[in-house]
């Protein structure tokens, strides 16, 4: 019988210069996996760390049948090693976690829960938080109320790594940049369910944290990227038509009070034909963003083929 039907549960775990807790969090893992009976496989993405965790994961790859290691040619970032992850995962129901032992491993046979009730994806809510107030929990609430006021996903902790979600709902996702934290709205704008779960969170032990207050910037135009995706991902065209909207209402106005602004006060002709010149360009950005949705109608039947060409170049080996 093949291993890969077997697979029910993938836990994917992104790895940055982990050493010193791989193997804490490994143990852990392997008590979580044993309360929740079910085949399992465990993937580390190794985002080409510099301090021995490659080495420590192949020796945790040679003591459990069910680890598998995935390594990048270059560091790519958490997002990438997530959805690297989700492209190797042959289980039904994929639980990601951080490497850092933040995230607590107790909290899989809960979440697992929650996807057998019928869930589609569940978001760890870190309601306690052991970070830094003023770089970290402050920096985070702002960012959650933003999202969940742009994306209308009603999610307390979108940065949570620790998410629960079915494959054949994260297959049709396509994730880049710092999109991880948007999964859910991503997930939402598929029609996933989505439900949120209070999960544990643990000081950090050894290592250093990758986040900064310097990440703001990247993920409010993530944010941007999302709103499209969420709500226009599959009518691209609706999304650039509302642009040329804006832009025939605004090319329409000018028309008008320029007219009217001529037959009344007999302004100089050389005014009235600026008026008109901008009238004009109005319309061919009227005509370009029309064009630029058709094209993107066209891409998003065509997104299907880039992941597997993208993840045959970043791939090293998956074993």
């Amino acid at each position: 019988m093949n291993h890969a039907a077997k697979v029910e549960l993938s836990i994917v775990v992104p790895v940055f210069n982990e050493a010193g807790s791989l193997r804490a969090l490994h143990a852990e893992i392997t008590q979580a996996l044993a309360r929740v009976g079910r085949t399992s496989e465990v993937i580390y993405v190794d985002d080409r760390s510099t301090d021995g965790s490659l080495e420590l994961l192949l020796e945790l790859r040679a003591e459990d049948p069910r680890v598998r290691v995935v390594r990048f040619r270059r560091n790519f970032g958490q997002t990438a090693a997530l959805a690297a992850g989700f492209e190797q995962a042959r289980g039904k129901v994929i639980v990601t976690l951080d490497g850092d032992l933040q995230n607590d491993p107790a909290d899989i046979p809960a979440m697992l829960a929650e996807i057998d009730r019928g869930c589609d994806v569940v978001a760890g809510w870190r309601k306690h938080r052991h970070d830094g107030l003023w770089l970290r929990r402050i920096p985070s609430r702002i960012a959650n109320r933003l999202i969940s006021f742009v994306t209308g996903v009603q999610i307390h902790d979108t940065g949570c790594t620790l998410k629960a979600f079915r494959k054949d709902l994260v297959a049709r996702l396509e994730i880049y940049s710092e999109q991880h934290r948007f999964l859910p709205a991503l997930a939402m704008g598929s029609g996933a369910s989505v439900r949120e779960l209070v999960v544990n969170h643990r000081p950090r032990v050894s290592g250093q944290s990758k986040y900064g207050i310097g990440r703001a910037s990247g993920v409010l135009l993530d944010l941007l990227s999302i709103l499209l995706i969420a709500r226009f991902s599959h009518r691209p065209l609706h999304y650039f038509g509302l642009m040329s909207l804006f832009f025939t209402a605004c090319a329409l106005a000018l028309l008008f009070m320029s007219t009217v602004n001529y037959n009344s006060f007999e302004l100089v002709e050389t005014w009235f034909a600026f008026s008109l010149f901008t009238f004009l360009m109005l319309l061919v950005l009227v005509a370009y963003f029309v064009l630029l949705g058709l094209l993107s109608e066209l891409a998003v039947t065509a997104s299907g083929m880039h992941r597997r060409r993208v993840f045959d170049r970043l791939l090293i080996r998956s074993q």
